[in-house]
């Protein structure tokens, strides 16, 4: 899943939202350097990333979109899932979208160590520009395709995202319902303990 996944996830705290986010940010094992609920949220980061890409159902689909977009059907998938986790919202969470973003938003301190530099910026421009809420409709999705491509090194098919989810949505959104059904239940369990 992407961030609205990760978001999602995060048991409804805003502390480690953003700590999981910066799951993507950080290399190695050693967290020790973090301040505790960094540690957290980059260890549930990978938790969540391990869990999708370990998923049968996810992995059949991954297998089936290959040949449309080698090397990066893993990518896509995750940007998938955010589509339909932000268009299918009211299913997961009784909190409007916007609301649940929002307060995520106003709860950021930009001034808490514990977090690079690239990624505060990064941040700053997640709030400002708010891209999270237009994962809903399928021209957010086409710009989320778009903007990823463009930042992968190598050259990609991810730019023609939106057509093969559009070619395969009936697959795409039975193996989301699939994983989120089991997802839900794993991390509702990991918090009950």
């Amino acid at each position: 899943m992407n961030y609205l996944g990760h978001l999602y996830f995060s048991n409804d705290d805003p502390e480690l939202m953003l700590a999981n986010l910066y799951g993507d940010f950080v290399k190695g094992r050693d967290l020790s350097s973090y301040p505790d609920i960094v540690q957290q949220g980059i260890s549930l980061h990978r938790r969540i990333d391990h869990y999708i890409d370990s998923h049968p159902a996810v992995l059949e689909l991954l297998h089936g979109l290959y040949a449309e977009l080698p090397k990066i059907a893993g990518v896509a998938v995750d940007l998938y899932f955010d589509h339909l986790l932000a268009k299918n919202w009211t299913q997961y969470n009784p909190q409007p979208l916007s609301d649940f973003l929002q307060r995520f938003y106003d709860s950021i301190d930009f001034t808490s160590k514990g977090y690079s530099d690239h990624f505060q910026h990064m941040i700053r421009k997640l709030v400002e520009s708010d891209w999270i809420s237009s994962y809903a409709r399928l021209e957010g999705l086409d710009k989320a395709c778009r903007g990823v491509s463009a930042r992968i090194s190598f050259p990609n098919e991810l730019k023609h995202g939106r057509a093969v989810f559009e070619s395969n949505e009936k697959k795409i959104s039975t193996t989301f319902a699939l994983y989120m059904s089991d997802a839900v239940d794993y991390f509702n369990s990991h918090y009950s303990k």
